[in-house]
C-alpha cells in the first residue's frame, strides 16, 4: 500500500510539471469554430449558465475532475477543491478512493470533504478493475458513504494498467460486475476513462448496463502512458512510447456519444480542456458538463483561493463565448451555429 501512495505522489509531481501532457495529438476542439454574432441582442450579465446535476443546481456546467486521493498532499488538494467548488457552485469528482477504502489514509476523502462542499455534487471514485480483485457492492457503498457522495464513478484505464509495472491487467468480466453494481448501488453509477477516451460502442454497452454518467476523458490532456513512462526505466519508456498518443480525442468522443445518451443520463467532456471556450465547444457538441483536472491542478496545489480564481476565469470565458454566439442560456449554446 505504501507503494501505491508513493506512485500517486509521483503521478501528482509528473502531471503538475507537465511531463505527462499529450504532445502529439490535440483534443479536437480547435476544429470546432463558432459563427461570430456581432449583434447578440442580449445582456452579457443576464446570460444564464446554470444547470442541474444529480439534483443540485450548478452555476455553470463545470466540474473539477478526478485527480488523486490517499496521500497527505492529495488530502490538501482535495479539500481545496471542495472549498473552491462550493464557493463557486461547481461540481467535483474525487480521485481514487482505493487507499481510503483499504484503510491506509483518507487523503482528504472523508467527512471533511463534504463539510467543505455541502451544496454541490460530489462524485466518488473507484477503479473498475478492482471489481475483479475483490471489491464489490460493500466497498462501493463505503466509498459513497465516506463522502456522502451524490454518485460513484468507476474509472477504466486499461492502457495505464498495461504499461504500469505490476498493473492490474485482468479486465475480463468487468461489464457484468458493473451492471450488478449499477443495480445495487443507492446512488447513480458513472464510468470514466482517464485520458484515452470512451468510444460509442463502449458507451452503448455501459448505458445498457445501467450506467447513467459517462465521462469521456479523451486524448488531448494527460497521457497516462507518458506518465508511467516518466516513472520507469529505459525499457519501460521504449515499450510505452508508441502509445503516447493512443486513444480517442475528447471532441470526437463527445460527438460520437452525445446521440446515444438517454434524457436522464449525463455526458461529461474531460481530457485536455484548457479554457472556457473549450467548455463552450464541448457543450455545443452535446456534453452536459465539462471537466478539468490537470488544467486546474497547479492552482489546486496552491490552495482554494487560487483554484477559485482559476475556475472563475474559465467560467468568464464561457460567458464570453455565449455572448458572442448570442446564446442566452445553455440550450441556446447547444444550437449555436458553427462555421
Amino acid at each position: 500500500m505504501d507503494d501505491i501512495a508513493d506512485r500517486k505522489s509521483e503521478h501528482l509531481a509528473i502531471v503538475t510539471e507537465g511531463r505527462g501532457v499529450q504532445e502529439t495529438r490535440g483534443t479536437g476542439f480547435d476544429a470546432v469554430r463558432f459563427v461570430h454574432d456581432a449583434l447578440p441582442e442580449l445582456s452579457f450579465d443576464a446570460i444564464d449558465m446554470t444547470t442541474t446535476f444529480l439534483g443540485r443546481t450548478l452555476s455553470a456546467p463545470l466540474m473539477v475532475s478526478a485527480m488523486t486521493g490517499g496521500t497527505a498532499e492529495a488530502g490538501r488538494i482535495n479539500l481545496s477543491i471542495a472549498e473552491a467548488c462550493n464557493a463557486l457552485g461547481l461540481a467535483l469528482a474525487v480521485g481514487s478512493q482505493r487507499i481510503a477504502i483499504e484503510g491506509r489514509g483518507a487523503g482528504g476523502l472523508g467527512a471533511e470533504l463534504r463539510a467543505r462542499a455541502p451544496d454541490v455534487p460530489i462524485l466518488g471514485n473507484l477503479g473498475a478493475v478492482q471489481l475483479a480483485r475483490g471489491m464489490g457492492v460493500d466497498e462501493a457503498r463505503r466509498a459513497v458513504e465516506m463522502l456522502e457522495a451524490d454518485a460513484l464513478m468507476l474509472h477504466l484505464n486499461p492502457l495505464q494498467e498495461a504499461i504500469q509495472p505490476g498493473g492490474d491487467r485482468d479486465f475480463s468480466g468487468l461489464l457484468a460486475r458493473i451492471e450488478a453494481l449499477a443495480r445495487a448501488l443507492p446512488v447513480p453509477l458513472g464510468v470514466k476513462e482517464v485520458g484515452a477516451g470512451l468510444s460509442a460502442a463502449v458507451g452503448r454497452r455501459l448505458l445498457d448496463a445501467g450506467v447513467v454518467i459517462l465521462d469521456v476523458a479523451g486524448v488531448g490532456g494527460t497521457s497516462w502512458a507518458r506518465v508511467e513512462a516518466e516513472r520507469g526505466d529505459d525499457r519501460l519508456r521504449r515499450i510505452a512510447a508508441p502509445f503516447f498518443d493512443w486513444g480517442i480525442p475528447t471532441a470526437e468522443a463527445v460527438a460520437a456519444l452525445a446521440p446515444l445518451m438517454p434524457s436522464d443520463a449525463t455526458l461529461i467532456a474531460s481530457g485536455g480542456l484548457r479554457h472556457g471556450l473549450d467548455v463552450a465547444r464541448a457543450i455545443r457538441l452535446g456534453a452536459d458538463l465539462a471537466g478539468q483536472a490537470a488544467g486546474a491542478l497547479p492552482a489546486a496545489r496552491e490552495g482554494a483561493e487560487s483554484l477559485a480564481a482559476h475556475l472563475s476565469e474559465v467560467v468568464e470565458q464561457l460567458r464570453i463565448a455565449m455572448f458572442c454566439t448570442g446564446s442566452a442560456d445553455l440550450a441556446a449554446l447547444r444550437r449555436a451555429p458553427l462555421a
